[in-house]
This record gives structure tokens, sequence and C-alpha cells, in this order.
């Protein structure tokens, strides 16, 4: 029963700060998703959108910062999943303002809060691709795996097990919290 409590205090303390601002989660259409963004662009230009995925690249231009992002759904923290094979295309994210790309790699997870422009004609590999396009409300940089719980404030809890070979039966079970 305490170990229960701790672990939903734990818990609480990890979520941490909203992923979108306050000011911006009414403005959110939560309506118009992906895929009809993807299918008609221009039809939902004006709409407030939170959409999440990965890092394919970061450019940066003469008016701003371009980033291509290939769009992953997010779960209920809204992260974006890490199955790409659930992604449903790419879309561009225009920002006004510089943002260095080293520090926004290709693979990094993030969740956009963006406003629908329309969409952009370029080319994939060998082919045509039109991309939706978003001006950057937000941006939210989800940590690298393995940082997360070096970077996280507050409690962190793991059971660790171990056993031994060599001639000897040996084994363990560590229960630990840390601070």
């Amino acid at each position: 029963m305490v170990l229960g409590s701790v672990l939903l205090v734990g818990f609480g303390c990890a979520l941490g700060p909203d992923v979108v601002p306050e000011t911006l989660k009414t403005q959110i259409d939560p309506a118009v998703t992906f895929t009809q963004i993807l299918s008609e662009p221009t039809a939902h230009q004006g709409a407030v959108v939170l959409i999440g995925g990965e890092v394919l690249s970061a450019k940066r231009l003469p008016e701003g910062t371009r980033l291509e992002i290939l769009q992953l759904p997010l779960d209920g923290s809204e992260k974006p999943v890490v199955d790409k094979t659930s992604s449903q295309g790419r879309f561009l994210v225009f920002e006004s303002s510089f943002l260095d790309p080293a520090t926004l790699p290709p693979q990094t997870r993030v969740t956009v809060v963006g406003e629908v422009t329309g969409a952009t004609d370029a080319s994939l590999d060998e082919m045509a691709y039109r991309y939706p396009t978003l001006t950057m409300k937000h941006l939210h940089v989800w940590p690298e795996p393995g940082f997360d719980q070096a970077e996280s404030a507050g409690p962190s809890f793991g059971i660790f097990g171990g056993g031994g070979t060599g001639g000897r039966v040996g084994g363990g079970v560590s229960i630990g919290i840390g601070f």
C-alpha cells in the first residue's frame, strides 16, 4: 500500500510541465486531423493544430528556419509514438526566428503547435510530394532516449535483478528509490 502511494506520487512528479502552454490550448482545433490537412491543406488554412513527429531535417533560410518532420501519432502525453510505420506522411514547419539546426538533429522527436498555412510542392527522392505547411506557434522538443531520467527532477524508482555463474548459483533483487 505504501509503495503504491509512493509510486503514484513519483509518477505525478515525473510528468513535469505541460507540453502545450495554457495560452495555446484553447486555440487548437482538435477536429482537424493530420489526414485532413494532408489531403486538403488549403481547406484548413488558419487552423491551429497539434501534431507530433520526428525531425528529418532542419534548415536555415533567409526568412527563418524550416523543419521537415515525419508525422507520428501522439500518445496520451502528447509525445510522438516510436513506431515510424504509423506515420501518415511528412510536413514542413516554418519559424521566422533563428533555430540552430544543430539543436534539432534528425530523429529528434517533437510536438508542434502550428497554424496551417497551405502546402508546398517539392521533390521527395525521385518523386513530387505535396508537403502541408505550418507556421510554428510552439515547439516542444522531447529528450533523447536515455536522457529522460538523467535530466528529470524528482524521485526515480527502479527494480533490478542479477545473477551469477561460474560454479556458484546466486542472485539478488534490489529495489531502490533515488532522489
